[in-house]
């Protein structure tokens, strides 16, 4: 259990020489999102209505003029605590950029496909009484009856073919997986054209790390897991290679999402591009979509990580009020830096002034 601890901001070590005019550019991102889109209350406590004003406010003069004071002013600070003593924990993700085509030829035909018009959410109202919680998606069937979507290795069997949702297709499936796993991808064509895309759904079966099966069957060692090692792995065993990859039975469908400004990060769950070292992929059942987050980690690149995060994303595998991925940018030397990053870290919640939170307050799983 999580609870939620109120401390003054000259308490978080690295604070007063953070970039807080980098933090406040991506807060204020939430005021411009399209079709002002709802976010949902996390268990955190933090509603959405409270941030709202805030996020007007970021965007005004007095905010770029003194964008410390800004957070200061409106927020107060909350140590995410472990009631057993536990402390968090922070990987990376990034924006992978694929060489691609836009119709499948003998080199690229390993598709990324749109969602499919029978995958529906799962909720509470419609959740077969059989089914797992962790099930969020189901393929629904001409009478109304919610079935199992076709996990991974049943689409790559050719489960989807035929229905035109083919988006483009890339050469390698190792980089088709790993897009799977980071939710977007930038797609480069021969023609010098590009295509953001990113995620609009899932088939709703579990994710599984297939880091953590290489770990648990002595083919890498714990110290050395990374994504860098992974993709290793995977050349080095061409023929084991897709069976590991489909022990993943979860598998992403996409949208596509352009940017208006390239140097922006793709759009993701929270409906705003993310900006590079200060977007944050969090458990969205417990934190509120542009909650701004210091995250304090250990080492990330080889050096201590003290900033200032805005909640923008989140995934599969975040899961907990102290669990967050940091976005690291796009193209492979973001990909090198995010592959590498696994830290413990200590979560502190800026909660705004209008929005009351008792000291213990427990953050609900």
């Amino acid at each position: 259990m999580w609870t939620l601890r109120p401390l003054p901001f000259d308490a978080l070590a690295g604070w007063a020489s953070d970039d807080h005019a980098g933090a406040l550019v991506a807060f204020a991102r939430h005021a411009r999102r399209p079709g002002r889109e709802t976010y949902r209350r996390g268990a955190a406590g933090v509603s959405p209505q409270s941030l709202e004003p805030l996020f007007a406010k970021a965007s005004g003069d007095a905010a770029r003029a003194d964008p410390r004071g800004f957070f200061e002013r409106n927020f107060y600070c909350c140590a995410v605590a472990g009631t057993g003593g536990e402390r968090g924990f922070v990987t990376a993700y990034y924006e992978p950029e694929i060489e691609a085509s836009r119709k499948r030829t003998d080199r690229f035909c390993q598709p990324f496909h749109r969602r499919p018009h029978d995958l529906v959410a799962v909720t509470v109202e419609n959740r077969p009484l059989a089914w797992d919680e962790e099930y969020r998606f189901a393929r629904k069937a001409a009478d109304g009856t919610l079935l199992a979507y076709p996990d991974r290795a049943a689409i790559n069997a050719g489960r989807l073919d035929g229905r035109g949702l083919e988006i483009a297709w890339v050469e390698d499936p190792v980089d088709a997986f790993f897009a799977h796993v980071q939710g977007a991808a930038r797609l480069k064509f021969s023609d010098g054209s590009s295509l953001r895309i990113t995620y609009d759904g899932k088939t709703g079966h579990p994710f599984t790390a297939i880091g953590r099966l290489l770990v648990e069957r002595g083919e890498i060692d714990s110290g050395a897991i990374s994504m860098a090692s992974i993709r290793q792995w995977l050349a080095d065993h061409p023929e084991r290679a897709r069976p590991l990859m489909e022990e993943n039975r979860s598998y992403i469908f996409y949208r596509e999402a352009p940017v208006e400004n390239e140097v922006d990060g793709p759009v993701a769950a929270a409906k705003v591009p993310l900006t590079a070292g200060r977007s944050l992929a969090v458990d969205r059942l417990l934190h509120t979509f542009g909650s701004p987050v210091f995250v304090s980690a250990d080492q990330v690149n080889g050096e201590p990580w003290r900033r200032l995060m805005i909640a923008q994303d989140t995934g599969s595998a975040i899961v907990g009020a102290a669990r967050g991925d940091l976005f690291m940018g796009s193209g492979d030397a973001a990909g090198t830096r995010a592959g590498a990053v696994r830290s413990p870290a200590d979560f502190v919640l800026l909660v705004p002034k209008s929005v009351t939170v008792g000291p213990g307050a427990e953050i609900a799983p």
